[in-house]
């Protein structure tokens, strides 16, 4: 059994956060697949693809994969998957119509797939669990229905929904034998609750282990706690289209006042380092110069001045609560803020439950956590959707043209290290802004029982069901 903090609330829509909960359950898969140990884009459901024309890319498909329902995996089949994702309201940030134009069966083994403009990074978005493939059937019903329409090497038989997704193995995989006779993935937005439950045995993996649980977790010699860099960092959102936070001066005062050392070495124990800004240093787009802000209350104080601060009303801060951690996070915040004259106020939320607010800007901050990587392996989907004044994940509501232009820039460039200059000079403008206070880099934590082997931590959490995990004993 696998604890996973989020529940599909989309019904199964490929769009949706929904892909993201079948893909580590083992039913969704894609045409490429991000490999996070080569860091690379490698083949899944497509063997090869080719650039065959600055806006066009051809993928072929891999012989012999069926679905789950016994159709085969045609060009077609492909193309009503991915049609449905860029005809949805609410498209996939990774796959709409604003990056690309089309999708055809060039024959039975060739999806073409063309943009508005030349992008060399096709084949990443091809990788997001957003572009997976269902068979035909899973789109005749009003809603996307994945029961039996999946590729991978589990097929989903119930749901209790909001709860658990229950499945069995697929004995008909085309990637090989499927070592577990099923599984199933409870959906527990609770971090201590995942923690006990992987001690108790009642998990074999818990995804997301809060920082709280991580001594008594490494403790207990039936349980092993893996760790990996990831590229999420928890964020101090600020909503740059409202007051006070539209004044530049106040953000960086807001900024100024956290002292960020102290707060990845209390509350998050040391598991986290202190954020060097919207990348984590070690990444190849972060730029060499790129330092964690350090706490000046006197520069604090002058910019609140400069901005013509006064504290009419409290500031709100949104604490998320499928992050145990960042009750105690926004405490600290607050601690902080308040030393410099600015009122706070704590409000904790469920996700789904603010996301509406967050993204109208009726706000004034929120505690959240953002995967870079998570829409697109390449930061230019983190970089668009949250940043960019058309964006369609940008809860900062932050608006430049000057970073739109380099954004444009950056999505046209083939050559990486060109590309990664590029993000590493929208990433100081949005330093430079203090668009938001990125607070620490968190480390991907999950704890597996010590009897389930052949598990491979995904640091992005889309793979964690695989063909070759087993159980002693089983």
């Amino acid at each position: 059994m696998v604890d996973n903090f989020r529940a599909p609330v989309a019904d199964w829509a490929l769009e949706s956060d929904a892909a993201y909960i079948l893909s580590l359950s083992g039913c969704l898969e894609t045409l490429t697949r991000y490999d996070e140990t080569q860091g690379e884009i490698v083949p899944a459901l497509a063997t090869e693809w080719d650039q065959v024309s600055p806006t066009e890319w051809d993928f072929t498909l891999r012989d012999g994969v069926q679905f789950q329902d016994g159709t085969q995996l045609t060009a077609e089949a492909v193309v009503t998957s991915l049609q449905d994702v860029l005809d949805a309201e609410v498209p996939a940030r990774a796959f709409s119509p604003a990056v690309v134009s089309g999708v055809e069966a060039v024959d039975e083994r060739t999806v073409r797939v063309t943009t508005p403009e030349e992008s060399p990074l096709v084949p990443y978005r091809l990788a997001s669990v957003n572009t997976g493939v269902l068979a035909p059937a899973a789109f005749e019903g009003g809603t996307v229905d994945p029961f039996g329409h999946c590729t991978g090497p589990f097929t989903p038989v119930s749901e209790q929904p909001k709860q658990s997704l229950t499945l069995d193995r697929n004995e008909d995989y085309w990637g090989g034998p499927v070592q577990l006779a099923g599984a199933e993935v409870r959906f527990i937005t609770d971090g201590a609750t995942r923690a006990t439950q992987v001690q108790t045995g009642e998990a074999d993996v818990s995804l997301s282990i809060p920082v709280a649980n991580l001594s008594a977790l490494e403790a207990d010699p039936g349980v092993e706690v893996l760790k990996a860099e990831s590229p999420r960092t928890a964020t101090l959102y600020m909503n740059n289209g409202r007051a006070p936070f539209d004044d530049v001066d106040f953000r960086r005062a807001v900024r100024s006042a956290l002292d960020l050392d102290a707060l990845a070495g209390s509350v998050y124990e040391g598991a986290a380092l202190p954020s060097t800004g919207p990348f984590a240093s070690s990444e190849p787009w972060a730029g060499e110069e790129a330092e964690t802000p350090q706490q000046d209350v006197a520069a604090a104080k002058e910019l609140l001045a400069s901005a013509g601060y006064t504290a009419e009303r409290p500031l709100e801060i949104i604490a998320i609560v499928e992050r145990a951690e960042f009750a105690d996070v926004a405490t600290v915040i607050q601690e902080n803020l308040e030393s410099v004259g600015v009122p706070v106020t704590i409000t904790t939320k469920e996700y789904a439950a603010v996301e509406p607010d967050l993204l109208s800007g009726d706000y004034d901050m929120v505690l959240s956590q953002r995967n870079r990587l998570i829409d697109i392996a390449d930061p230019i989907g983190f970089l668009t959707a949250d940043y960019t004044c058309e964006g369609s994940y940008n809860l900062s509501h932050f608006c430049d043209e000057d970073y739109d232009a380099l954004i444009a820039r950056a999505a046209g460039t083939a050559d990486a290290e060109q590309r990664y200059e590029l993000y590493a000079q929208a990433g100081q403008i949005l330093e430079d802004e203090a668009v938001n206070v990125w607070l620490v880099n968190e480390q991907a934590i999950d704890a597996v029982r010590t009897d389930l082997q052949n598990y491979v931590q995904d640091p992005l959490s889309r793979y964690v069901l695989r063909a070759e995990t087993t159980k002693s004993g089983s």
